[in-house]
């Protein structure tokens, strides 16, 4: 074979996998939810919800918690700083609900540089319940929230999680967000958990907290940098299972700068090339560039033009996304042709610097990571963390 049809075999290859994992994780989100037994006893469940700062929908998403259709939940509200903004606001839900439905805990546990996980320490360790569930504070918890989560357990199950979808975009870069959050990285999150390979996303995460403290506790998810990764590792070396809602829980976006899509697209895939790097390596083929780059080389030798080779790859790739959107009810417009194209010119070169950068940012807070293992991932916590501490120490 020459090398044209070489090149045009591996990218109908490629485009080929993709439009199988787009029709699995299709078959998968379409799949009724399973009866789990967690459905018979609905058990005491408590939600610890890390905050901070005040977002657009904050109120919004703080509120859906607290008024969940569910028998006996409790929501304990995590804020690292006294002086944070958010603060007002939480303590009129308390009013409005009672101290029996939400809690305020204020002050974080320097474990890690993950100030997230610091931020979740002390309501990890003030839930008296044996199902608790770390839910970020941008996540819209439908009335059904606690039971969709439940109803994912089965017998080998270490841990249930949802993958955020992007809801409600203002502006063409929210719904480049949407791009990447939805038909990029939630549909291959439930292709993967299809295939057996699944992995924990730190959005919303349901533990039974006996199984978690028997295998090193809250504090165990600090071995990475990103608790969502120590989690799956921890779930997979117990010979357990992660496993996904039948449908995904919206976050509402808002509007979004192009800067503000980017960094975060830049610091999920930093944090997962030090923590998943087998995996993290072949994500340059997950879009269409490689297979349409090679199809617009190899187009010449079988007489066609440069510029018309991609066309064969990109049109089946982006009209299955938005069949898939369109199929399992995610958000979709007639600009998402366009944000799909933008997202996959500016992927490889997220996917490539996060090969060399050394830091990342959350929310203000530096995370420094190193290129040359796990082992130092979490040598130094946010300065801002180890503050409180010494601050809790002294009060």
């Amino acid at each position: 074979m020459s090398p044209a049809g070489w090149a045009m075999s591996f990218a109908a290859l490629i485009v080929a996998t993709n439009l199988l994992c787009q029709a699995i994780a299709y078959l998968r989100l379409r799949r009724p939810a399973a009866r789990s037994s967690l459905l018979e006893t609905l058990p005491p469940v408590t939600i610890v919800r890390p905050v901070r700062g005040l977002e657009a929908f904050s109120r919004e998403t703080l509120t859906s918690g607290l008024t969940l259709d569910y028998p006996d939940c409790r929501t304990i509200f995590c804020v690292a700083d006294a002086d944070d903004p958010i603060i007002p606001l939480l303590e009129e839900l308390i009013a409005r609900f009672g101290p029996d439905r939400a809690s305020l805990v204020v002050g974080d546990v320097a474990i890690s540089a993950n100030p997230k996980l610091n931020n979740c320490i002390k309501g990890w360790e003030e839930a008296r319940t044996d199902w608790v569930i770390l839910a970020d504070s941008n996540v819209l918890m439908p009335r059904t929230y606690i039971q969709r989560m439940l109803a994912a357990w089965r017998a080998d199950t270490g841990l249930v999680c949802s993958t955020p979808v992007g809801s409600r975009p203002a502006g063409f870069w929210a719904e480049l967000e949407c791009a990447f959050l939805n038909t990029f990285q939630a549909r291959w999150q439930y292709a993967g958990e299809a295939l057996g390979f699944g992995f924990a996303q730190g959005k919303s995460m349901l533990w039974n907290k006996p199984f978690l403290d028997a295998n090193g506790g809250i504090r165990a998810l600090a071995d990475e940098i990103a608790e969502d990764a120590a989690a799956t590792k921890l779930v997979r070396r117990a010979g357990k299972h992660v496993h996904l809602v039948g449908q995904p829980f919206e976050q509402p976006l808002g509007a979004r700068s192009l800067r503000d899509v980017v960094q975060r697209q830049f610091r999920w895939a930093r944090l997962r090339r030090v923590t998943f790097l087998p995996f993290f390596a072949p994500e340059i083929l997950a879009g269409p560039l490689v297979p349409a780059l090679l199809a617009a080389l190899a187009a010449p030798a079988f007489g066609l033009s440069a510029w018309l080779g991609p066309l064969p790859v990109l049109l089946p790739w982006y009209a299955a996304e938005m069949a898939l959107a369109a199929g399992v009810g995610w958000y979709s417009s007639w600009r998402m042709p366009a944000a799909l194209l933008v997202r996959d010119v500016v992927f490889p070169g997220i996917w490539a610097y996060a090969f060399i950068a050394r830091e990342v940012s959350w929310r203000g807070n530096s995370m420094k990571i190193r290129t040359d293992g796990e082992d130092e991932l979490n040598a130094a916590a946010p300065i801002a963390s180890l503050a409180t501490a010494a601050r809790d120490k002294s009060t």
